[in-house]
């Protein structure tokens, strides 16, 4: 197999038993390109990988490598690296080799093989760690070791399953910007597992959000978080949840119950009336009145909890029949039971059918 492949997944399914761990999944993943597999524990996303390694076989559809079927081709014989957030290194061996260690089977100059060791090392602050072996170093720094290893290997596809997970936030934070960029140049098909949205967001390339074995959607990250298709994949792409509550619009205001109400965004002042659910992210759900939205009134609530991270406060409200979150900078010692006002920032409202689907307002369908 050549070093810049297209890897494409076919209707892919996986049943163990009665039950899916993946279904119907179709993706194309390009040469250098970074690709996020997002979703909650037990989403899929260790399976879906999986399947893509060869390390397991498809119930149904198909692998195809540079459009050449290879759903029954082992792991073994695909240029494929893998790193699990539980590392797996070589413990009789050094540091050293165990990076080298691909190399050495591939057939590599003993000067290549330095090079490339030593340039990984690097990387991934090993150097001085070199001549010792995996279990005499701490959880991050064998992680770290699985990774280097990972990135001499040069593979056509590489899948990282949720690898930074054990490091420290700086070193987590170099290798996040500096990992997708040496994969990018290589020509490898780059691919990501994790549940934080944040470290999609980082991370940027493509997302693929997945929820119960399916992928809902796959498209550039930013337009995945910011134009979910339905609520599935933007309560995926919401950490905290995403706040929600079932509408009823009648002319050009949402009502959310018997008091409260809601001035209709200009976008939709086209829909129907009728039953809705509208959905907004924790920091949209504000303390003070946004500029662009002085028409609506605050809603009132009672505060639950509030959690207190130093830079921002995570603020629990019970607010129109439902428990939100609020986020807002600084420090906000509200006491369970406190009454508080709240504004919702309706310039970023999502809002969705009965199906739970996406509804897209005039000003982005004229955008698109």
């Amino acid at each position: 197999m050549g070093e810049e492949q297209v890897l494409e997944l076919q209707n892919v399914s996986k049943r163990v038993g009665a039950e899916f761990h993946i279904r119907d999944v179709s993706l194309r993943l390009e040469p250098g390109s970074l690709n996020v597999l997002l979703g909650p524990t037990l989403a899929g996303k260790t399976s879906l990988m999986r399947l893509m390694a060869g390390l397991d076989r498809p119930t149904e559809g198909s692998v195809l490598v540079d459009g050449k079927d290879v759903t029954g081709v082992p792991v073994q014989r695909r240029n494929v690296a893998m790193v699990y957030q539980q590392f797996i290194n070589y413990p009789t061996l050094t540091v050293y080799e165990n990076i080298a260690s691909p190399l050495r089977l591939s057939g590599v100059s003993k000067a290549q093989i330095d090079e490339e060791v030593q340039k990984a090392a690097r990387l991934m602050q090993l150097t001085e760690f070199l001549d010792r072996t995996p279990l005499s170093l701490s959880g991050g720094q064998q992680q770290r070791t699985a990774l280097a290893r990972a990135v001499v290997k040069k593979a056509a596809l590489v899948l990282l399953d949720e690898p930074l997970a054990n490091l420290d936030y700086k070193l987590r934070e170099e290798l996040r910007e500096e990992l997708p960029k040496i994969f990018a140049e290589s020509g490898t098909v780059f691919v990501y597992a994790t549940t934080e949205p944040s470290e999609a967001l980082l991370l940027g390339g493509n997302t693929a959000a997945l929820s119960e074995g399916r992928v809902t959607q796959f498209a550039p990250t930013v337009d995945v978080f910011r134009q979910p298709v339905d609520i599935t994949t933007a309560q995926t792409f919401s950490d905290p949840p995403m706040n929600t509550i079932e509408v009823k619009k009648a002319k050009n205001t949402f009502h959310l119950g018997e008091a409260a109400q809601l001035v209709v965004p200009k976008g939709y002042w086209g829909l129907p009336d009728g039953a809705y659910t509208i959905g907004f992210r924790a920091h949209h759900l504000l303390m003070s009145r946004p500029p662009e939205t002085t028409k609506n009134n605050p809603l009132k609530g009672t505060v639950t909890i509030t959690e207190i991270t130093g830079s921002e406060s995570f603020i629990h409200v019970s607010c129109a029949g439902q428990n939100w979150v609020m986020i807002a900078r600084g420090v906000h010692n509200y006491d369970p039971g406190d009454a508080i006002e709240v504004f919702v920032d309706t310039r970023h409202l999502l809002v969705f059918d009965a199906e739970g689907t996406t509804i897209h307002s005039a000003t982005e369908q004229q955008a698109a």
